[in-house]
C-alpha cells in the first residue's frame, strides 16, 4: 500500500511523499509501528498526515526542517525516526482525526448554482447548509472573489481570497450575484473549528508538504472563516439536517450543498436525505445544490455520462411541496477548477 501511494499516487505531484513512502514501505521497523495503529487508520494519507503535523506543531523539528527545505533524503531519515521514536503519538492522532485531503472551498461551482436557485425561486434571501463541512470554507461563497477563464467574475473582488476556474464549452457562465446570505450552517460528523488552532493545523497537515500554494489558499481561506465562523452542527447528515433547517429564518430560501460528500453515505443514506429534503419542503421551498460524481446524487440527471469517467455532474433541485424538479447544470472537473455551464438561462 505504502509502494502503491509513493509509486503511483504522489508521483508527479509530491516529490517529498513519494521518497517518503517508499522508503516506508521498506523499512521493516517503519511498518511495525505502522502496524499499531488500527488496520482502518493505516492508510497512508493518515499516517503521513499525523507526521506533518507532529512537524507543524513543533515536536518533529528534524521532519519540518526537512519538509521546508524540500529535501528527500532528509525526509526520509527525519519521517522514519519521528514514527519510531513518536508511534504512541502517531497512533493517537490517526485514531482521533479524519483525514482532510482536499479541504479548500468549491465557491467556483456553488456561487452560479446557488444564484441560479435563488432566482428560479424569486428569493431574495438565502440560507446556506453546507453538508459534509468539515471547517465550513462552502459556506463562505459569497465571500470570496472568483474570476472565469472567460473574463467574468464573481462573488467579492476585494477579498482576501482569490479563486480562478476555467470554463469548457461555449455556453457562458451566468453572472447573477447572489442574495443575501443569512445563515450559514454546517453539518459534519466531525466539523473542523476555524478559531482552534489544533483543528487549523491538521487541516494543514492534510496538505502534502510541498504544494506550498495549495497551504497558501488554504491559510487564507480559514483566515477570512474565522472572521465570521459559521454554525457547525456535528452529527450524522440525514440525523441533522432538520434542525440545520431550523437555524434559516423564515423568510429565506434554504439552499443545502453537496460537494463530493454524498459518495460517502450508502445508497439508503442518500435516499434518506432525499426524503428529508422533501419534509423541509412541506412549509417552503428549498434548493439542494449538489457536485457528486456520476450518478451519485439521487434524481440529478446524469446525462447518458458514465459513472467514474473522471468528472462530476453539479444538480440543482428545487422541492416546493408535494413538487421536486431536478436538473443537471452543469459538468465540472478537477474538483471545479474547470466547469462546463449547461443550464439555459
Amino acid at each position: 500500500m505504502y509502494r502503491r501511494f509513493g509509486e503511483v499516487d504522489a508521483a508527479g505531484r509530491s516529490p517529498l511523499y513519494e521518497r517518503v513512502a517508499v522508503a516506508l514501505s521498506e523499512s521493516e521497523e517503519a511498518l511495525r509501528a505502522i502496524e499499531a495503529v488500527p488496520a482502518r487508520r493505516r492508510h497512508p494519507t493518515v499516517i503521513l498526515a499525523a507526521l506533518h503535523d507532529l512537524a507543524l506543531a513543533g515536536r518533529a523539528p528534524a521532519l519540518a526542517a526537512a519538509y521546508a527545505a524540500a529535501d528527500g533524503d532528509a525526509a526520509v531519515g527525519a519521517a522514519i525516526d519521528t514514527l519510531l521514536r513518536m508511534t504512541d503519538e502517531v497512533v493517537a492522532i490517526a485514531v482521533r482525526r479524519t483525514t482532510r485531503p482536499d479541504e479548500t472551498g468549491r465557491c467556483a461551482v456553488l456561487y452560479p448554482a446557488i444564484a441560479e436557485a435563488a432566482r428560479r425561486v424569486g428569493a431574495q434571501a438565502v440560507g446556506l447548509i453546507d453538508v459534509g463541512c468539515s471547517a465550513g470554507l462552502n459556506l463562505q461563497v459569497d465571500r470570496v472573489g472568483i474570476t472565469y477563464s472567460d473574463g467574468r467574475t464573481l462573488g467579492n473582488p476585494s477579498s482576501p481570497v482569490q479563486m480562478t476556474a476555467s470554463i469548457v464549452g461555449d455556453r457562458p457562465l451566468p453572472t447573477r450575484a447572489m442574495p443575501e446570505v443569512v445563515a450559514r450552517v454546517g453539518v459534519d460528523p466531525d466539523p473542523v473549528d476555524v478559531t482552534d488552532a489544533d483543528d487549523i493545523r491538521w487541516v494543514r497537515a492534510c496538505l502534502w508538504p510541498d504544494q506550498p500554494e495549495r497551504a497558501a489558499r488554504l491559510d487564507a481561506e480559514m483566515a477570512l472563516a474565522a472572521t465570521a465562523p459559521p454554525l457547525l452542527l456535528q452529527g450524522d447528515a440525514v440525523e441533522v439536517l432538520p434542525d440545520a433547517f431550523a437555524r434559516v429564518p423564515a423568510h429565506a430560501l434554504p439552499v443545502v450543498t453537496s460537494t463530493w460528500a454524498l459518495s460517502r453515505l450508502p445508497l439508503e443514506s442518500r435516499m434518506r436525505f432525499l426524503q428529508r429534503l422533501g419534509e423541509a419542503a412541506a412549509g417552503r421551498p428549498v434548493a439542494w445544490v449538489s457536485a457528486e460524481g456520476v450518478g451519485v446524487a439521487p434524481t440529478i440527471p446524469t446525462l447518458g455520462d458514465r459513472r467514474a469517467s473522471g468528472h462530476s455532474i453539479i444538480g440543482l433541485a428545487v422541492f416546493d411541496r408535494s413538487a421536486r424538479r431536478a436538473e443537471a447544470i452543469g459538468r465540472c472537473w478537477s474538483r471545479g477548477r474547470l466547469l462546463a455551464w449547461l443550464a439555459h438561462r
